[in-house]
C-alpha cells in the first residue's frame, strides 16, 4: 500500500457532531495551503475561519444528507471551489425533503444549495492536491453515498463507523446494499487503511474486520 502524506484535520460540527475533514499540503512554490474539504458539515464558522488562508480546490461530499451538506453553500462562496456529488444525489442538495432536514425541522430549518459542479461515479479517479483519490460507490446508508481512497487513507462517510454501520431506515437506505458495500468494497482494502468516518472516531479495515459486531 503506498504511503501517501497530507495533513488531516477533523471539525466536529453541527447538531449531529458530523465530522468535517480538511486535508492540506503545502504548495512548494509558494508555501501556502491547498486543501479539500469532505463533508463540511453544519455551521461550519470554525472551519471557515481555518481556511481562510487555504486554496480549497474542491469539496468533496460522501452523500447529501443536511448533517453533512449543510455547510456546502458558506463554504463554496468562501473558498470559491467546486462541488462534487454522487449523480443518484444531485438533487438531494437542492431538495429539503430529500436531503432531510424537512423531516428533522426541530434540529434544522430546511436546507438547500446550488447544484454540485461535478458528479461522482464508481471507478472515478480524482486528482487533487497532488494526490489521487478514488471514488467508491458505497450505497446502503443512502443510494448515492461514495466513500474516498487515497493511499492508507479512507473517508467513509456514514457507511463504517467504528465498531457500527449506517443507519437504513432513512429514505432510499437499504441493509442488503450497505453490508455489501462493506463487505464486498471496504473490507477489500488493507488492513492497515484507516477509516475516517462521519461521526466518531478514527479506526482501521482490520480492526473492524476483528471487531465490529455488525459486519461478523
Amino acid at each position: 500500500m503506498a504511503t501517501v502524506t497530507f495533513k488531516v484535520e477533523t471539525f466536529t460540527l453541527g447538531p449531529l457532531q458530523t465530522n468535517a475533514y480538511l486535508l492540506t499540503v503545502k504548495d512548494a512554490d509558494s508555501d501556502r495551503e491547498r486543501g479539500i474539504i469532505i463533508d463540511p458539515g453544519m455551521n461550519p464558522k470554525r472551519l471557515l475561519d481555518r481556511i481562510a488562508d487555504v486554496q480549497i480546490e474542491a469539496i468533496l461530499l460522501t452523500h447529501a444528507h443536511f448533517d453533512h451538506m449543510g455547510g456546502v453553500e458558506d463554504v463554496r462562496k468562501a473558498a470559491g471551489c467546486p462541488v462534487y456529488i454522487h449523480d443518484l444525489e444531485a438533487d438531494w442538495l437542492t431538495d429539503p425533503r430529500k436531503n432531510g432536514s424537512m423531516r428533522w425541522q426541530d434540529v434544522t430549518p430546511p436546507l438547500s444549495t446550488d447544484p454540485a459542479e461535478h458528479a461522482l461515479a464508481e471507478g472515478q479517479k480524482l486528482e487533487l492536491i497532488g494526490h489521487v483519490f478514488a471514488v467508491m460507490h458505497t450505497p446502503g446508508h443512502s443510494p448515492g453515498s461514495v466513500s474516498f481512497v487515497c493511499g492508507q487513507h479512507l473517508f467513509s462517510g456514514d457507511v463504517l463507523f467504528r465498531q457500527s454501520v449506517g443507519r437504513t431506515d432513512l429514505p432510499g437506505g437499504r441493509e442488503r446494499d450497505l453490508y455489501d458495500s462493506i463487505r464486498l468494497k471496504l473490507y477489500k482494502l488493507d488492513g492497515e487503511t484507516i477509516v475516517y468516518p462521519g461521526h466518531g472516531g478514527r479506526t482501521t479495515i482490520g480492526f473492524e474486520k476483528a471487531n465490529n459486531p455488525y459486519t461478523a
